[in-house]
């Protein structure tokens, strides 16, 4: 429609963003959506052809966004992390992507009539699932630890291998198939080991550039970035199809440096990195030939997407999980979640230039193979997930965990209230010294950005039904409830009042609610709790009721939530009424004038001085005090 590569540019960046957040705001997979789209302004309705406008900047492009994408993957493989998790997360990522490859690549050489060489480069692809898509998955279906960790960590440490197995899987079939020279081939793999040399070798300089302060803050990111292109190109003109390890080679060393300042790097190239997946996913489907749409209803494509549902997947996963300690149920689900994702696609185009160039006619199948695959798996697994792990009793629905966002003293003491409970806990804060009294009493924490997509790879998010919102930062904790609304609901989301006045208070309607009260932000929260106010467990019983606890309580003292007899939690709002019934227990934030009037009053009725204790943990009207640093109050 509109013959400007400036035009076309515009628009892939448009619909690429607005993609991602009508999946975002709806709770769909965004590689739908920018599917859709990418259809919708292509080959469907013919506004755009980017490879057409693009010509010779089309194959650039999309490889060095290949390159980024695989560069900020592999940051995320901190071989730390990785050898925290049990034998099934070992054997999937290397036996069970042994068995994917060879059985994968079986099919699409007798179904979907590839030959060996496209069938073992494509096969070894897509080994791969990706993060992109199994963590909001996971996050969606809330499934319990075991099986969540193990789909994470195997979509976090095979989708940067993927495309380097297609590398090794297409030299080799030139070895076998041209009789190419084993001198050749083993010049191949040296050129791969010097490729891997160079991104270590590029690495520890950026490392130690960083440490050492060479570099100022505000060039790190770009030089960071300027690197790893120059890092990739170097190694392809060497030998191609190397770069891809050599971005691989230096994301992984950096990740197990311990650089203090990764974080602040790895948020950049999240940045990017999502910039570019939307971009080049709508620039990939929008150059689809129609024919090609066509194509995907090809009765061998469809036998293949079937094979690689039902039988290939399972059968990896079945294989080389025998002898670990999953059970069945877990074997059934994690052999049927799979979902492919923007990587596969966008290297799946890679690769298919390459080898059409190289002669490969049956390559120019792979856009539409890979389109079929990802499309399906993506809508089945996606559309799947819950009702499977439901019917798995494979889900945690019923847990009450918190997640509190803001690091400080009261947060640590509602953290320590809410452990106590039984229920699941964790602070997370940017700040290691905002997060000092939560490591004083031994609380759960995580130092990073919630918001960042980082803490995504790195934190188990399942447990948590809860999420506070309590840092002195109003309009972020506004925004934090804003991000995850989609995933946990409005319900399930609190932030502490605005402290700066109430003529911004409504701006909390895009956030979560307001917790407790509208009158008492985090500021005076904390001022209370250097004051020596205490948070108490009051507990409800038929002797005595809610309606006389709230007439006989401290007015200073503010409500926190119910803990239901059945373990639930229940934060008060102003939004909400809660009601206590017997069983339940009361936790609030009083002054420590009303423990020492309470303990008046059971001394003047001649309470002998050893049953004072019972106070704190057994009678009817039973208390129990947190006190952040102090001694238990029974001591002093």
């Amino acid at each position: 429609m509109f013959d400007s590569l400036l035009f076309d540019l515009m628009l892939v960046v448009l619909i690429g963003v607005l993609s991602q957040w009508v999946a975002w705001r709806f709770r769909m997979p965004a590689i739908v959506v920018m599917s859709i789209a990418g259809l919708l302004v292509g080959p469907i309705f013919g506004l755009i052809n980017p490879q057409e406008t693009m010509g010779e900047l089309f194959g650039p492009i999309i490889t060095f966004a290949v390159a980024i994408i695989l560069f900020e993957g592999s940051l995320n493989l901190d071989f730390k992390e990785i050898r925290g998790f049990s034998k099934p997360v070992a054997r999937i990522v290397t036996v069970g992507a042994f068995i994917a490859w060879i059985a994968g690549s079986l099919a699409a050489h007798y179904l979907a009539g590839l030959s060996w060489a496209v069938a073992f480069v494509i096969g070894g692809l897509f080994i791969v699932t990706g993060p992109t898509v199994i963590l909001p998955l996971l996050r969606q279906a809330k499934l319990k630890p075991r099986p969540a960790a193990i789909l994470k960590w195997e979509g976090i440490v095979v989708d940067p291998f993927g495309a380097l197995l297609a590398v090794f899987a297409f030299e080799f079939i030139k070895f076998l198939d041209r009789e190419v020279t084993l001198t050749s081939l083993l010049l191949f793999f040296a050129a791969s080991a010097f490729a891997a040399f160079i991104g270590w070798g590029a690495a520890r300089v950026m490392g130690n550039a960083f440490e050492r302060g060479t570099l100022p803050e505000f060039l790190k990111a770009p030089i960071l970035f300027a690197v790893v292109i120059f890092t990739f190109v170097f190694a392809d003109e060497i030998m191609h199809e190397t770069g891809l390890l050599a971005v691989t080679a230096m994301g992984i060393t950096m990740a197990n440096m311990r650089l203090t300042t990764l974080q602040d790097i790895r948020h950049f190239k999240e940045n990017i990195s999502v910039l570019l997946i939307s971009g080049i996913f709508v620039m990939l489907t929008a150059s689809l030939d129609p024919r090609t749409l066509i194509e995907i209803f090809n009765p061998n494509i469809i036998a293949y997407v079937a094979a690689m549902l039902f039988i290939v997947r399972p059968l990896s996963i079945w294989l080389s999980t025998i002898g670990t300690e999953l059970n069945v149920r877990e074997k059934l689900l994690i052999g049927w979640i799979a979902p492919r994702g923007i990587v596969a696609l966008t290297v799946s185009g890679y690769f298919a230039s390459i080898l059409l160039e190289n002669g490969y006619a049956d390559a120019a199948l792979l856009t539409a193979l890979t389109f079929a695959l990802v499309l399906s798996t993506v809508v089945l697994h996606g559309f799947s997930i819950s009702f499977l792990a439901k019917k798995l009793n494979l889900t945690t629905t019923d847990e009450s965990g918190v997640l509190i966002v803001g690091g400080s003293r009261f947060a640590a003491a509602l953290a320590q209230s809410v452990k106590d409970t039984g229920n699941e806990v964790l602070i997370v804060d940017r700040s290691w010294a905002n997060l000092t009294y939560a490591r004083q009493l031994g609380m759960p924490i995580y130092i990073g950005d919630i918001l960042s997509e980082q803490t995504e790879y790195h934190l188990d998010l399942t447990p948590y039904r809860y999420m506070l919102a309590m840092t002195k930062a109003d309009m972020y904790n506004a925004h934090v409830c804003a991000d995850f609304t989609p995933d946990l609901g409005r319900d399930h989301l609190y932030q502490t009042a605005f402290h700066v006045g109430k003529d911004v208070q409504t701006f909390t309607i895009m956030g979560g609610q307001t917790i407790f009260t509208p009158d008492v932000s985090i500021y005076e929260l904390e001022d209370r709790m250097s004051a020596g106010h205490v948070i108490r467990k009051t507990m409800i019983t038929k002797q005595y009721s809610y309606t006389q606890y709230l007439r006989e309580r401290d007015d200073k003292s503010i409500l926190l939530y119910i803990f239901r007899i059945d373990g639930t939690i229940e934060f008060f709002t102003p939004e909400v009424e809660l009601q206590a019934f017997a069983g339940d227990a009361v936790i609030s934030l009083t002054s420590p004038e009303k423990i020492i009037e309470r303990v008046k009053e059971r001394l003047e009725e001649a309470v002998p001085y050893e049953k004072i204790e019972e106070l704190f943990i057994g009678d009817d009207k039973a208390e129990k005090t947190v006190i952040p640093g102090d001694a238990p109050l029974s001591s002093q």
